[in-house]
C-alpha cells in the first residue's frame, strides 16, 4: 500500500478528486501529513499525489473530464475502486469530488466541500467554518457545522447535528433533519420529503412554511416578524417549502 509523507507544520488545503471507491479523512496533532492507496492496482498507478505549498493534492492522472461524469479511455474502474487515506493536521480545508465514493471524516475539519454523484458522507467531529455540499444521490451526515451550510441533493437524506451559522437547502426525494439552528436564516425546499428545524430554547423564531401535500407542525411558539416573541435571545428566520411532506419545528438542543 503506497504511503506519500509530506511536513506540514500548519493546517493544509486537502484536494481529493477520485472516481470511485472510499474517503477516508482524520485529522490529529502534529506536523506530517499522510495519504495512502489501497485498492486496484491500475488505479493506483493512475492516482497522483503531490504537495504544491500549503495543498495536497490526490488525483487520477489522464483524465480527459472529471466531475460527475467520468471518461478515461476505455478503462473501466470496476467494482474495488481506489481507497483514499488521510491524516492531515487539525483545522485543514477538505475539497473532495468523487462520481461514486463514500466519505468518512473524523476530526476537526475548517471548511468543507464535496461534490458527488453518488456516495454517502459522514462527518464525526466538527467543521469551524462553512460546509458546502452538491450530491446526485447519498445520504449526508454532518456532527457539527460552525458556519454556513449549504446542501443540494437529488436523493438521499440530510442530518446534521448543529449549525452555528444559516442554512440553504434544496432536495428531490429526501428528508432534512437539523437537530438544533439557534440563528441566522435556514431555507430548505423539498420535492419529496419531510423538513425538520429544531430550534434551542432562548431563540426567537420567525416561520413561513407551506406545503402542497403534507403537515405543518411546530413545537415552538411561532412570531409574525423576527424577535416577536419578545425574548432577548438570537433570531432564527425560517422558510420552508414542501412539493410533498411534512414540514416540522422542533425544540433543539
Amino acid at each position: 500500500m503506497p504511503e506519500h509523507r509530506f511536513h506540514t507544520p500548519e493546517p493544509i488545503e486537502l484536494e481529493i478528486k477520485i472516481p470511485a471507491g472510499d474517503i477516508d479523512i482524520e485529522t490529529v496533532e502534529g506536523d506530517e501529513s499522510l495519504i495512502t492507496l489501497d485498492g486496484d492496482e491500475k488505479l493506483i498507478e493512475m492516482t497522483e499525489v503531490r504537495q504544491e505549498g500549503r495543498r495536497i493534492v490526490v488525483e487520477l492522472k489522464g483524465k480527459k473530464s472529471f466531475g460527475l461524469t467520468i471518461s478515461i479511455g476505455d478503462f473501466s474502474f470496476g467494482s474495488g475502486g481506489l481507497r483514499v487515506g488521510a491524516r492531515v493536521p487539525h483545522g485543514s480545508t477538505s475539497n473532495l469530488s468523487t462520481a461514486s465514493a463514500d466519505m468518512k471524516l473524523r476530526g476537526r475539519v475548517r471548511s468543507l466541500e464535496v461534490k458527488t454523484a453518488s456516495g454517502d458522507l459522514v462527518l464525526n467531529g466538527e467543521i469551524e467554518r462553512d460546509a458546502v455540499v452538491k450530491s446526485a444521490s447519498g445520504d449526508v451526515r454532518l456532527d457539527k457545522v460552525g458556519g454556513e451550510l449549504r446542501v443540494q441533493t437529488v436523493s438521499g437524506d440530510v442530518n446534521v447535528q448543529s449549525v452555528g451559522g444559516s442554512v440553504v437547502t434544496k432536495s428531490v426525494s429526501g428528508d432534512l433533519r437539523l437537530e438544533s439552528v439557534r440563528e441566522g436564516h435556514v431555507t430548505a425546499q423539498s420535492v419529496s420529503g419531510d423538513i425538520e428545524v429544531g430550534v434551542p430554547a432562548g431563540t426567537n423564531l420567525d416561520v413561513d412554511a407551506g406545503s402542497v401535500s403534507g403537515d405543518l407542525a411546530s413545537e415552538v411558539p411561532l412570531g409574525d416578524t423576527p424577535g416577536a416573541n419578545g425574548g432577548d435571545g438570537p433570531v432564527l428566520v425560517v422558510r420552508g417549502k414542501t412539493v410533498s411532506g411534512d414540514f416540522r419545528v422542533f425544540r433543539g438542543q
